[in-house]
């Protein structure tokens, strides 16, 4: 049977109009996946973040983010996207922030680039090991590895076998991600304290009473508990070196606090300077045994840079400051003044 072919005009027509319209096609799947990959992502904001396990494919990683309401894109757009920036066999495993504005192609780029979220923890200066602990564990993003050790336990995980943790962390602001061990942090601060020692000691002033960089570290612990203003510790340290230079006990109220330990309750009294602990300064020579608290940068320069001087004493004056004292009896009279309220 011959079959009838339309005229060579109207097949021209016919073939122009499907050519016609696979361009609009081609044009408005293109326009839809232009339009996809630069328009922001839904259920973003200020700690939005998306958790990629390890092991996880661009299928995988689309159906997350699906499920949490951030996109209604088909995958094909998510493939070519990640077949244009060269991303589809290579993103990495971590946690991706999800700020306000992020696009689909920001996203994929992060994640080819491996750009984490970035965590960070400040240990504060004058924490004691005991709250720097307490602290760590409140932290959800972290792996708590260290909460069930004991202090000897954690000192033995983070390779210091036999220390006493108390001031060898380094208050600083350490940048962590999601699913780090606690134990690293800890790991990473006790180094940095180390190398702290290391660099300071050296450039110590002449003729100081401290054998050791621990003995400089114990003396910076106290200075950190009993001043927070910069232009003090420096002094405070001063009062401390003459007073072990001339064998006086150093009668720190902060070092007899830390040797009380649980039964301080806010206060402290007369009795409690007499009741002897091996951090009772009142009773005691010299330096206490360990550091009392986590020394910052700034309180370690002040016990190896004492300020000059003649002053053994100093009292509070109740705003923060200090007034110091050369004598006994000018600081008498300061302590009637600023603590009993007996001023002339």
């Amino acid at each position: 049977m011959s079959r009838i072919l339309p005229p060579a005009g109207v097949r021209r027509t016919i073939i122009t109009l499907v050519l016609l319209a696979m361009a609009v096609a081609l044009a408005w799947g293109w326009y839809g996946f232009t339009r996809f990959a630069a328009t922001p992502l839904a259920a973003t904001g200020p700690g939005q973040s998306i958790e990629v396990p390890r092991g996880s494919n661009l299928r995988g990683i689309v159906g997350m983010l699906q499920r949490r309401g951030s996109t209604r894109a088909p995958l094909v757009y998510w493939r070519l996207l990640a077949l244009e920036l060269h991303a589809g066999g290579r993103l990495l495993a971590g946690e991706y922030a999800l700020p306000t504005g992020i696009t689909p192609r920001r996203l994929l780029e992060d994640m080819a680039a491996g750009r984490v979220v970035q965590h960070f923890f400040t240990i504060v200066e004058g924490w004691t090991f005991r709250e720097l602990r307490a602290a760590l564990d409140r932290v959800e993003a972290l792996r708590h590895d260290g909460t069930a050790l004991d202090d000897a336990g954690i000192m033995r995980a983070i390779g210091a076998p036999g220390q006493a943790p108390e001031g060898l962390f380094l208050p600083e602001t350490y940048a962590y991600l999601k699913g780090d061990s606690d134990l690293s942090l800890l790991r990473r601060a006790h180094a940095a304290m180390e190398r702290t020692l290391d660099q300071l000691w050296p450039g110590r002033d002449p003729g100081l009473p401290l054998a050791t960089p621990y003995e400089a570290l114990i003396l910076a612990s106290l200075v950190e508990k009993e001043t927070a203003r910069a232009d003090e510790r420096a002094q405070i340290a001063g009062v401390f070196i003459r007073r072990l230079q001339r064998h006086m006990p150093l009668q720190t109220d902060p070092s007899v606090i830390y040797g009380m330990g649980a039964s301080y309750a806010g206060n402290i009294h007369k009795s409690d300077l007499v009741t002897d602990t091996p951090y009772n300064t009142y009773t005691r020579g010299g330096l206490p045994p360990t550091p009392i608290a986590l020394p910052g940068k700034a309180s370690i320069v002040a016990a190896l840079h004492p300020a000059p001087g003649d002053a053994l004493y100093f009292v509070s004056r109740g705003d923060g400051s200090h007034v110091f004292s050369a004598t006994l009896a000018e600081h008498n009279r300061h302590v009637a003044c600023y603590q009993l309220k007996h001023c002339p």
